[in-house]
């Protein structure tokens, strides 16, 4: 198949003939299932179970579980579409990979359901959150594969609520099995093969029947190229944006169960944690989804990206103030809210900005594979890096601190950006 370069408009006709609103919807659907699984678990099941494993050293072991968690996922997603570039066969390069991961990702769910001590929970987090990301690896390059640049916007739209939609059922779910998360974790990772299936189904890979020839592998050239992205100007500073970002707003939500628990005592209001957590992520949710189809929309009208995803930035650094000013229920609501338009925005607008940045076409799933580090490892790590700030700078409050630097250096990341207005 010939070169596809993703920095300039062609006639979609002849490059792009899978881009359709099916499409579009399926990406949607696709993110939609694969954060039910990381809400789900990630949210409530692991805080739970850890809890429950040892409560004496709640905070230390969650840190642990899924910082190790991350470093296994955030190295199986560039893998992941690395070998997803590499695939020929009668079904597309991404099909076999969507399909395949779905249901690597509910086995593992089903393994991570049955476990009860620490050890248990952190190979069966790895399992089923590292074929998560290869499931993830997939999907993500099917937008530079198959959407037109100046549609991108739109597509990250979309894409961006996936995940916001997904959390939201995710840690409904998470609630209502709470007390069974091998119930819970089976039935999300049923949702992610339903909707692998239906993905293929309604919207396959229009070039398919022509990438049946299989292709060559120079495993010590392709290792010695894997991160040779990252020493592109613009690939490099958008990876660097996201990681930011996404690791200011993950540091926060990611310990949202206990910081409802403990630094705001939801007890008092007539609360549990989980549905603590389920109420906020709700509002969250709410504010996201204005942002995040407006934001993808004028993106693509506007021809501009770059202002958006800086806006959004700077947004979520100035929100991080109102819980540490009102540490109260209502307080954590209205944060809620704020910083769900703030990331909303921030999703709708950055997978278009970095999908204009992408180095070589026949690379795609791999470099957004490697972007996929900057979006999947924080927000996994996220809670890792939240105990060590709890436990050696501070407490609770310093975590909204460090979440607002983290959110400002994303901001401040993008200005280099030359190639993206």
């Amino acid at each position: 198949m010939a070169e596809i370069s993703v920095t300039q408009p062609v006639e979609k006709s002849t490059q792009y003939p899978g881009y359709n609103k099916r499409l579009l919807l399926m990406i949607a659907l696709g993110n939609m299932a694969l954060f039910a699984v990381y809400a789900a678990i990630n949210g409530i099941f692991v805080p739970a179970m850890v809890q429950a494993a040892d409560p004496v050293n709640k905070v230390a072991n969650l840190g642990i579980v899924t910082g190790i968690s991350a470093i296994f996922a955030t190295v199986l997603n560039p893998l992941g579409g690395a070998w997803s570039d590499r695939t020929r066969t009668k079904w597309g390069r991404r099909t076999p990979w969507i399909v395949g991961a779905s249901i690597a990702t509910l086995l593992g769910s089903i393994f991570f359901g049955f476990q009860t001590t620490i050890l248990g929970i952190l190979v069966g987090w790895c399992l089923a959150q590292g074929m998560g990301n290869i499931f993830q690896a997939a999907i993500t390059a099917v937008i530079p594969d198959r959407v037109p640049p100046e549609k991108r916007g739109t597509a990250s739209a979309m894409a961006g609520l996936g995940p916001m939609l997904g959390a939201l059922i995710g840690l409904g779910i998470g609630t209502v099995f709470i007390k069974t998360p091998l119930v819970g974790s089976s039935v999300v990772g049923g949702v992610i093969v339903i909707v692998a299936f239906l993905f293929v189904l309604i919207a396959p890979d229009p070039m398919a029947q022509v990438q049946t020839e299989p292709v060559k592998v120079n495993f010590r050239e392709s290792l010695r190229s894997f991160f040779s992205s990252l020493s592109h100007h613009d690939f490099r500073y958008a990876f660097i944006g996201r990681l930011l970002l996404v690791l200011g707003y993950f540091v926060v939500q990611g310990y949202y169960f206990y910081l409802l628990q403990d630094y705001i005592n939801i007890a008092q209001y007539g609360l549990e944690p989980a549905q603590g957590v389920l109420i906020i992520s709700s509002v969250s949710m709410g504010g996201s989804l204005i942002t995040i189809l407006l934001g993808g929309i004028l993106s693509d009208k506007t021809g501009k990206r770059k202002v958006f995803v800086i806006a959004a930035s700077v947004l979520m650094a100035i929100v991080m103030i109102i819980p540490i000013l009102l540490p109260t229920w209502t307080g954590m609501l209205i944060f809620g809210v704020l910083n769900g338009l703030a990331f909303g925005l921030y999703m709708s607008v950055d997978a278009a900005l970095i999908t204009l940045v992408l180095p070589k076409a026949e690379d795609n799933a791999r470099d957004m594979g490697i972007l996929n580090i900057a979006n999947a490892g924080p927000q996994i790590a996220a809670p890792f890096i939240a105990a060590m700030i709890i436990t050696l700078l501070g407490g609770y409050t310093t975590l909204f601190i460090w979440g607002g630097v983290f959110a400002v250096l994303g901001a401040l990341a993008i200005i280099p950006i030359k190639s993206v207005k």
